[in-house]
């Protein structure tokens, strides 16, 4: 069985098997090493399946690894999987796609996320009635049951944000998403009104990016980093498609994107004139 984020998985396997190389050994020989079928490193190495973290403290031993920062991301990046335990989303499987189940679970171990939206409200900050607006618009073909239970999912994304430490959210929103009418404009007023009540929360930071900036770095799409405990190593860029999802876990990768949320912070109002600009929109609405 496969467990956790399989954008973990594989990166982890990638990993161990740099590691077994440094050590000159072969798949075979770090498997008799271990007492272990070779079959069982190779689906490791290729993420195929979860791995638990008392294996990949055997496997780091077998290689000689002693640096602890390392040692302590893999074992992280192997209890990321969340082996035996039962997460919420799960009971979902049938209606989520696997990148959605992969960004779900990513949301529920970051200690942080910055978020560019240029088309949406993020969903962690979307109403009941927004939530099922766009996921009937972006969705084609949904029965009622479904949908349903996309908002369920959608909704329940939300504790992040009322967990213990909380998610801290850093979003900066095109001025577009305030202005699209989502729904009709009595569920956009009460989004609006959402927006204004969540970025008093003190582990959310909202800004606009107002028209008069012009044109951006984000103006080519939204996108998503996650922060982790502990490590930078870890973190995450996600870009959303039309049919799924793409990962991107290369420190030059993450680093650039970090660097673009930065300077769209820079050029978006602040988080008290957003505050007033996203109420003045819905006093207008």
């Amino acid at each position: 069985m496969q467990h956790g984020p399989a954008v973990r998985r594989r990166k982890l396997g990638a990993e161990l098997r740099t590691l077994r190389g440094r050590a000159g050994l072969t798949s075979g020989e770090a498997a008799r090493l271990v007492g272990w079928h070779q079959s069982k490193v190779s689906r490791i190495e290729t993420g195929a399946s979860g791995v638990k973290p008392a294996d990949v403290r055997l496997l780091l031993d077998t290689y000689r690894v002693t640096d602890s920062q390392l040692r302590e991301v893999l074992l992280t990046l192997a209890d990321s999987g969340g082996h035996g335990r039962d997460h919420w989303w799960h009971a979902y499987r049938g209606v989520l796609p696997p990148t959605y189940r992969d960004f779900i679970s990513l949301e529920s171990q970051a200690s942080a996320m910055r978020t560019l939206e240029t088309s949406v409200v993020p969903g962690l900050l979307q109403t009941p009635e927004y939530a099922r607006a766009v996921t009937r618009a972006a969705v084609e073909g949904l029965d009622e049951d479904r949908l349903d239970a996309l908002v369920e999912v959608r909704l329940a994304r939300q504790d992040v944000l009322r967990s213990q430490p909380p998610l801290v959210l850093s979003a900066v929103l095109d001025e577009a998403v305030l202005r699209r009418e989502v729904g009709g404009p009595d569920v956009m007023a009460r989004q609006l009104t959402r927006l204004v009540e969540a970025a008093r929360l003190p582990q959310v930071r909202l800004q606009v990016l107002p028209f008069a900036a012009g044109a951006h770095i984000g103006i080519t799409g939204p996108f998503v980093v996650f922060s982790f405990p502990s490590t930078s190593d870890l973190d995450v860029v996600v870009l959303d498609h039309l049919t799924s999802s793409l990962y991107l876990e290369r420190k030059e990768d993450v680093e650039a994107y970090t660097e673009a949320f930065n300077v769209l912070q820079f050029h978006a109002l602040s988080p008290e004139d957003s505050l007033d600009y996203i109420a003045g929109i819905g006093d207008g609405a």
